[in-house]
């Protein structure tokens, strides 16, 4: 049978169908979005640490308050030891 048959038939999966397609569609073109972004790394052979070259004054999160950047020593003494 039919897909467009079968939603003749059965006109209360019309609206199932309808949010379906919304919802994947909605979700295909985020996926999209994100990967044109430039923080999503797809490519871990030529820059196996990404976050060393993320700049600490920009905000990486969608709603950031009062956000103030500060290295932590201990973090900082164990990144030195290990270069």
């Amino acid at each position: 049978m039919n897909f467009f048959q079968l939603l003749m038939k059965k006109k209360e999966l019309i609206p199932l169908v309808m949010f379906m397609t919304f919802a994947a569609s909605g979700a295909s073109a985020f996926a999209i979005y994100s990967l044109g972004k430039t923080d999503v790394i797809l490519d871990r052979k030529r820059n196996p640490e990404p976050w060393e070259s993320v700049d600490p004054s920009t905000p990486q999160k969608l709603v950031t308050i009062n956000q103030t950047w500060k290295p932590i020593e201990e973090l900082q003494k164990v990144r030195r030891a290990t270069k």
